[in-house]
């Protein structure tokens, strides 16, 4: 059944509906995320915030966004895609809307409350993927994966629209906004059937056949109804069993904590580190936002291309090493103008190209580098390992710049390269690892992709047993 979804060589509308639900969620799921990114600048002088208390509520997602992507990651792959993406979607949107309710000076409860906006986003970010590439021939796959990522910046491409156009106290207005996502989950519910290779691994076979026969918008009975033997065995997912695939963790994990640590020290701090260096106003530095984010859009096409043309390897280590040399370069320029312009502002939107663009290669390569049955729990755990960065990249810029400083614009900034050398090194590393440990999945099906694994896995187990023995 499988091997005639892979002969396909056009998506269907009904692929393409679902295809559209992800790319949908991702956008309006980041928006949420990134919102407090442009609050926060609205904030700081009225609030009179510290670095300390600023990265305190910047953080607090990263925390929520961590047990998030475990939690919901290995949910998907006991109760299935489908259920997950909704809950997801439903539990960022409504942490969202309660931010509307935030008090005056109240940045604990701004920080209590993006916990649990992370909760969500963290969860829905390993389903959506999974579930898109699980409905996709082998030859759209990474494509598609990355395609699904490009209007991320989107998302936050729209908040700094927004955040540029309200006033000074209008800012509870842009969490009021983060509730429309929920109306995706009505869409999803009218569109999205579950994965057929996840109704495989359960031997649901014949409601398998259906929901395939559904996106490839044909008649059953013209598919051939799986076995138990082209299925394979029905496998439960066992959190442990992902320590059997230790370059699959290896890649996964320290590659999302050095693309995250780096992206997320920058996109959550670049407004507020606007106004404080090159004295603008809020509005002012959320549109500065918007050409980061032009330039993170396009670099998700590129490289969404990229994954195919050169494989994931080679993409991804262009992500870290572009990203990690041109953050360090804006560090030492945050006070440089060339003919008037911010060089701060100009090398980081070009830095952005690759370091929000490479995204189009960490969330699709993260999910494609584990077997079936731990797909969204092996993405959800890389995910969430490097959810580490959303802590530890606004923390780090904030403790090196100096955690008790007031953010205002009179205050001096001296340790701004140093602060950004620590973000570019975290890059670097993610570049390293893609490139020098990566396991190659381009023009694989997933079906391949399983049996080199398991291949994989019953060789490491075999050395491990012999070593043990001769020990």
């Amino acid at each position: 059944m499988f091997e005639m979804l892979d002969r396909r060589t056009s998506l269907t509308r009904n692929q393409i509906k679902i295809l559209a639900a992800a790319i949908i969620g991702d956008a309006l799921e980041f928006f949420d995320y990134f919102l407090i990114g442009f609050v926060l600048a609205f904030l700081i002088g009225p609030w009179k915030l510290t670095f300390g208390q600023s990265a305190t509520v910047l953080m607090s997602s990263g925390i929520g966004a961590i047990l998030g992507a475990y939690t919901w990651g290995w949910l998907a792959d006991r109760v299935g895609r489908r259920k997950v993406f909704i809950g997801t979607v439903l539990n960022f949107s409504v942490a969202t809307g309660l931010l509307y309710f935030t008090p005056d000076n109240g940045w604990v409860y701004l920080s209590v409350m993006r916990f649990f906006v992370g909760l969500g986003v963290g969860g829905l970010y390993c389903v959506d993927l999974p579930l898109v590439q699980e409905f996709m021939p082998s030859s759209k796959r990474g494509w598609v994966g990355g395609l699904v990522t490009c209007v991320i910046p989107l998302g936050t491409g729209l908040g700094a629209v927004l955040g540029a156009s309200v006033g000074g106290g209008d800012w509870r207005l842009l969490f009021a906004i983060g509730v429309l996502p929920a109306i995706l989950v009505l869409l999803v519910r009218l569109w999205v059937p579950e994965s057929p290779r996840w109704l495989c691994r359960q031997g649901r076979y014949e409601e398998a056949r259906e929901s395939l026969a559904w996106a490839l918008q044909t008649d059953p009975s013209n598919l051939p109804m799986p076995t138990a033997a082209d299925a394979g065995p029905v496998i439960k997912s066992n959190w442990l069993d992902l320590f059997k695939y230790p370059r699959s963790l290896m890649v996964s994990w320290l590659g999302n904590a050095g693309a995250q640590t780096g992206v997320y020290g920058i996109t959550l701090w670049a407004p507020s580190l606007f106004v404080l260096l090159l004295k603008v106003t809020p509005q002012e530095a959320a549109k500065m936002m918007i050409l980061l984010t032009v330039f993170g859009f396009f670099g998700r096409i590129s490289f969404a291309f990229f994954s195919e043309l050169m494989g994931r390897r080679k993409a991804g280590g262009l992500l870290g090493f572009g990203a990690g040399v041109l953050t360090i370069v804006a560090g030492y320029n945050y006070d440089t103008m060339v003919m008037g312009v911010s060089a701060f502002w100009l090398i980081l939107a070009l830095g952005y190209f690759f370091a929000d663009g490479g995204f189009a290669i960490v969330g699709p390569y993260g999910a494609e580098v584990w077997p079936s049955h731990l797909r969204t729990s092996g993405m959800g755990s890389a995910y969430g390992f490097g959810g580490i960065g959303k802590i530890i990249g606004p923390v780090g810029l904030a403790l090196i710049v100096g955690s008790g400083n007031y953010l205002k614009p009179d205050v001096p900034l001296p340790e701004i390269p140093i602060a950004f050398i620590y973000l570019g090194c975290w890059f670097l590393m993610a570049g390293a690892m893609y490139y020098f440990f990566g396991i190659e999945t381009r023009g694989k099906s997933i079906e391949q992709i399983d049996r080199e694994l398991a291949e994989t896995a019953a060789r490491s187990t075999v050395s491990a047993t012999t070593a043990v023995r001769q020990a």
